[in-house]
Parts: C-alpha cells; structure tokens; sequence
C-alpha cells in the first residue's frame, strides 16, 4: 500500500491482487449462505423395519407424499416379520402391531383399531361345515403363518364379549408372507388368517367366504416407535408426523 498523512491507497501490484481475488470474495459468500440453507434443509439417512402389511397400506402411501418434499432424507424399508430390536439392528423405526411393543419405547398410533378375518373359498366350504367357533378350526385345513423371530407358528387371536381365545391352528401350509397366504386361499387351500381390508374386495366379490367375523372385535392397530432414550433428529421428526394417525 501507499500511504500518505491523509489516505491509504493500494500500490499498482496491490490492484492486481484485488482484481483477481475480489470476485471469489463473492463466491465464497455465495457457498456459505448456500451452505447455511442446507443446514436449514432435513437430511439424513432413516432405516424402518415393519411387517409386509404395514408395509403396503401406511408405510409406502406415506412415503409417497413425504419424500418428493424432502428430497435430501434418504429410507431404508426392512419388510420382516421377525420382532427386531430396532436398538441393536441400527433401526431408527419400528412399526408393530400395538402389543407387541417394548415398554421402553416412545409409541405413536400410525392406524386405526384393526380387525382380522377368517376366509376361504366357496368351493373349499362345498365340502366341509362352516367353523362356529375358533375351536371349530381344529377341523379344518388352516394356513399358517412362520414367525422368523421364534420360528414358531403365529397363533390366531379370536375375541367375543370380553372372551379371548387363541388357537393354535394346523393346515398343509406353512407361509411367511401375507400376499402369500392370500394368493393360497383364493387357490382354495385352505382357511386363511389376515386383516380384513386385505381381503375386503375379495369377499365383497363373492370370491372369498368370511366365517367366525363375531370373534373378530377390533383391535389395537400399528404404532410406530423409536427408543424413549434418543433425541429425535429433526428428518426423522418429519417422518413420524407424516405417519401419525391422527383419526
């Protein structure tokens, strides 16, 4: 610089140097507020675990409004039957069915009460007594659900004026998936087990027969759930609000 008693002026090299530098000044404003609206922005990465149900009638329907708004949070769906420990497995969400959650979880309903139906096809009924009661089932050709977590057999919950009865039910076939069981009864294989919207068009259609609906009373639905421990980071405050059943 050239100095004098009365002003400050630069030196011919020292215009050089503004010239050349002076415009990143700008760019480097630029990157920093952009970087500053990114921070602004909701990001990350979230893993959910949930059963095939849940998976197809609130999980994707809610996926499909969220993600096109956030388009920096990144889902990672785990279909799986199996009751995970969302802890140890890195899941940052659960969704279950309402008893099936741990106490030391923060739960959120995602759905209504539910109900479950027992179906088959009229042709399978040609040839055997319509079940009066869960206990009725013992004769009858029933398909199975594997639970993966235990390896055992998911028992079918039945309820009726404040009874509950769980029966342990026995078929030829032994599924793991929910499309699976109902693709098998509509083949006629046998009575079926499943949540009545997964199967409503098919007895509105006359293609399936409900029995036993009055020992079908509805029921707590899905929660979602997340540890009570952890400090929810704010993609994923974003989600839960997305998912929350709010009736």
């Amino acid at each position: 610089m050239a100095r004098t008693t009365r002003s400050v002026s630069p030196t011919e090299a020292g215009e050089r140097l503004i010239g050349s530098v002076g415009p990143r000044f700008d760019e480097i404003e630029a990157e920093i507020e952009a970087l500053g609206e990114l921070r602004e922005r909701p990001a990350g990465n979230l893993r959910i675990t949930t059963a095939e149900h849940a998976a197809q009638s609130i999980v994707m329907p809610a996926l499909e409004r969220f993600l096109p708004q956030y388009p920096d949070i990144h889902v990672e769906l785990s279909v799986d039957y199996g009751l995970v420990d969302i802890v140890a497995e890195r899941y940052d969400i659960g969704i279950r069915l309402g008893e099936h959650l741990a106490r030391d979880m923060i739960a959120v309903p995602v759905d209504p009460p539910m109900r479950m139906a027992v179906v088959a096809t009229p042709g399978y009924f040609e040839r055997r007594t319509l079940p009066r009661t869960p206990q009725d089932l013992t004769g009858h050709n029933c398909i199975n659900l594997r639970l993966p977590t235990y390896g055992s057999l998911y028992a079918w919950d039945f309820e009726k004026d404040g009874r509950e009865v769980k029966v342990r039910v026995e078929g030829q076939l032994i599924l793991d998936g929910m499309n699976a069981i109902v693709r098998a009864s509509l083949a006629g294989l046998g009575l079926a087990w499943v949540p009545e919207d997964v199967v409503s068009r098919h007895v509105e259609a006359g293609a399936l027969v409900r029995v036993l609906e009055n020992w079908c009373e509805p029921f707590a639905g899905y929660h979602l759930y997340y540890p009570n421990r952890r400090q929810p980071v704010p993609a994923l405050t974003l989600l839960v609000d997305e998912l929350r059943y709010r009736g």
